[in-house]
């Protein structure tokens, strides 16, 4: 029996002074006022003095890439999941562009299996569509896997699903959240050869943005919004990067929504005009575009027509980022610190604290479904994060946890820290240290 007392708790759009009863894995008791928790559970639990810290639920990151099996020299599912829970992401789904790819139930299965073995942190993974396997994707268990994953532009092998034809029947027989990356092949492809024609072989990093245009991703997020609405799918569209895609969505009830986006951390802390600081560190694909896109990206999530912030976690070796825009990798390690970046916007008043817990906590477990998580409520998984809003953190090569050694933010200061994480009702990192006895559990989806 742990007691966490006099903390302030974030959780439902609110903030105030409280204690949190946690028995075995449970949320057993929430107190609203610390005087209110009866003598005998202070006399007989392990008290917690949360005095001036903030409790929130427990980060739910829809989207990482923990390179296993198969990519393991740039992360594994041990190496990155222990990263997660020193950032306070205690749940985490993983992406099929691996190598063997998750397209294959006998792949999935490996892959949970893998989660159960390794995992600091609480797993699911993503069953990924081809162009000729949806005779697998039939088959997909939804109370047991988060969602497939379609690449509807450039990916790894042969994942890029481009056939309408099959396209149209994933969206009509799937009966399951649709997960989606959203750019246009075929306008990236005139853009490349239009740079190559300014630049020659080599295309300064500058132009990134330019050749995976606003546009690009428009159109395939559009083409992906029109078949969710033919079919009545479940649709959530991955890593949004431009203002024009908010216009996509609609304001409701997120537990009501059909078609969903997600913005990532890098989308709402970086602009273009960072290419010059940061140079291949900071490509992705979607990649990072203007500050009027970051800046209509944020206006989306407070208006509630985007839902969800999440990273995108991706991790490359620096050798492997070397090189021009069209040569270096795309993708980098984040899910250590995206919970100290949206706490440090917070801080800065660009979006309250209360909105973080909303999109990183609350927003996945509701709209993935979520057996139980996600939320400072009775009955709940005590998945729980305690923050020091006043405590300094500088990323440095002597705290990033991530298997390929660097960050983007490496040299920033964050006014916040991660102070302890309880993941099942057991405190698995606390002040610097990780548990290394600590395993998650597979997440449940309730449908």
């Amino acid at each position: 029996m742990i007691l966490i007392h006099n903390a302030t708790i974030i959780n439902r759009g609110k903030s105030f002074i409280g204690s949190v009863l946690i028995e075995n894995n449970l949320i057993e008791k929430v107190y609203d006022a610390p005087t209110s928790v009866p003598e005998q559970i202070v006399n007989k639990a392990q008290i917690i003095d949360a005095s001036g810290l903030w409790l929130i639920p427990g980060v739910i990151d829809d989207q990482v890439h923990f390179r296993e099996p198969g990519l393991t020299h740039k992360g594994d599912i041990h190496s990155e999941s222990r990263a997660a829970i020193a950032g306070g992401v205690t749940s985490f789904m993983d992406m099929p562009n691996t190598n063997p790819q998750t397209t294959t139930i006998d792949e999935l299965e490996k892959k949970f299996e893998l989660g159960a073995e390794k995992s600091f942190a609480n797993y699911s993974f993503y069953m990924g569509a081809t162009n000729d396997n949806l005779h697998e994707l039939r088959k997909v268990n939804r109370n047991e896997v988060c969602g497939v994953k379609i690449f509807m532009g450039s990916s790894t092998g042969n994942m890029l699903v481009d056939n309408k034809k099959v396209l149209q029947a994933i969206f009509a027989e799937v009966d399951m959240l649709i997960a989606t990356h959203c750019e246009s092949e075929e306008i990236i492809r005139k853009n490349i050869e239009h740079y190559k024609s300014v630049y020659g072989d080599n295309v300064p990093i500058e132009a990134h943005p330019l050749i995976r245009s606003a546009e690009a991703c428009y159109q395939s997020s559009s083409e992906a919004a029109e078949l969710a609405s033919k079919y009545g799918s479940r649709l959530h569209i991955l890593h949004l990067s431009t203002a024009k895609e908010v216009g996509i969505f609609d304001v409701c009830p997120l537990a009501e929504k059909k078609i969903t986006g997600e913005v990532c951390v890098h989308h709402l802390w970086f602009s273009d005009e960072d290419y010059a600081k940061y140079g291949n560190r900071i490509k992705w694909n979607p990649a990072v575009k203007t500050k009027a896109d970051r800046d209509g990206l944020m206006q989306g999530l407070l208006s509630g027509k985007l839902d969800v912030i999440a990273t995108d976690h991706a991790p490359h070796l620096l050798s492997e980022k070397e090189g021009d825009a069209l040569h270096a990798a795309s993708g980098g390690p984040l899910v250590q610190h995206s919970l100290q970046v949206m706490m440090e916007l917070a801080k800065k008043g660009t979006i309250t604290k209360e909105q973080v817990v909303d999109k990183m906590c609350h927003a996945p477990a509701t709209l993935y479904r979520i057996d139980r998580r996600g939320y400072i409520d009775e009955g709940c998984f005590a998945d729980l994060v305690l923050l020091n809003p006043n405590k300094n953190y500088t990323v440095s090569q002597e705290n990033i946890l991530y298997k390929c050694g660097w960050s983007p933010l490496e040299g920033q200061t964050f006014s916040t820290s991660v102070d302890k994480t309880i993941l099942n009702g057991r405190i698995a990192f606390d002040k610097g240290s990780v548990n290394e006895n600590i395993r998650g559990e597979a997440l449940r989806f309730t449908y």
